[in-house]
């Protein structure tokens, strides 16, 4: 069976399609990958691009998509209500199939001398990939909507924002940051209201730097003048999504205002939506082998 590695890079740009296309080119360029989606917010201006393959070609085709970012993207420029550091502004590698957790660590800390040394970017790692402990979680690292300002500020200034490889000084594309993951859930809850306050009153609750629910961030901000509760789950096998919706329902009632819509950003796995279905359908016995796709795929026949 061969070998997968899922590359889930986030880009600091959703309004110029033109800009985009050019960075999915570049990595499409790598022909041992496979670009699965490419999910655009011109409101967060940003863009997730999901790309799989082996990880020599994933770790070749995220270079690529890096590069062009950092050539096309002025972060100077950049406006958008989600925080970020650079063009290029977070790359983690998940391991998927034949794969582990250790190599994805190999491949974030081998890009990232890579992107330093060569595209002369400043380079943070994160999470498994981390070379410091206070570095594992985004958040130590990307502080705040004017993380890119602040960080332009403090590189040189402060030993604490030092970047694991590259120039300890920040360009127009910004810095890169770079790790290694489990399959991470993003998605977004709208509620009926203009008024952010109150989806960041339901991100505190709901998110667990603040109290709230294990393996799940949550930021609260104002999308296309409707409140949204922004949803990063890192372990949805420990808490699902069912339950974050239902935490979020709940605290969002508090305050008079409920849930209207969501949305994915990228992927998600059947896993997560098999979870979701017995929850709120209270089928207590579905499995997987209960799909019918699932059954034809193995070739059983009715």
């Amino acid at each position: 069976m061969r070998s997968l590695v899922e590359c889930v890079p986030n880009f600091s740009e959703a309004r110029r399609p033109e800009v985009i296309a050019a960075i999915v080119a570049a990595i499409e360029s790598e022909s041992r990958v496979r670009v699965l989606d490419i999910s655009s917010d011109v409101d967060h201006n940003r863009t997730v691009v999901t790309l799989v393959g082996e990880a020599e070609g994933v770790e070749a085709a995220a270079f690529a998509g890096i590069a062009k970012a950092a050539e096309l993207i002025d972060m100077n420029q950049h406006q958008g209500v989600h925080p970020c550091l650079g063009a290029a502004d977070v790359v983690p590698f998940v391991p998927v199939r034949e794969t582990t957790m250790a190599d994805c660590v190999s491949m974030a800390r081998r890009l990232s001398e890579r992107v330093g040394r060569e595209l002369n970017l400043p380079v943070y790692l994160y999470a498994a990939a981390a070379l410091r402990p206070e570095r594992e979680n985004l958040e130590n690292i990307r502080r705040g909507p004017e993380a890119y300002q602040m960080l332009k500020k403090e590189i040189a200034a402060d030993p604490q924002r030092a970047p694991d490889f590259g120039p300890k000084q920040v360009g127009p594309a910004g810095a890169v940051i770079i790790g290694a993951r489990q399959f991470l859930i993003a998605y977004n809850l709208y509620l009926n209201t203009d008024d952010v306050q109150i989806a960041k009153k339901v991100a505190q609750a709901v998110r667990y730097s603040s109290g709230g629910l294990r393996y799940v961030k949550a930021l609260g901000l104002l999308v296309n003048g409707q409140a949204q509760v922004s949803l990063n789950l890192t372990d949805f096998t420990q808490t699902p999504v069912a339950r974050v919706v239902e935490s979020v329902r709940r605290e969002a009632a508090r305050y008079g205002a409920s849930i209207t819509r969501s949305e994915l950003v990228g992927l998600i796995p059947q896993a997560a939506l098999i979870e979701a279905a017995r929850w709120y359908l209270q089928l207590d016995n579905l499995e997987m082998n209960h799909i019918l796709e699932n059954r034809l795929d193995e070739g059983n026949k009715e």
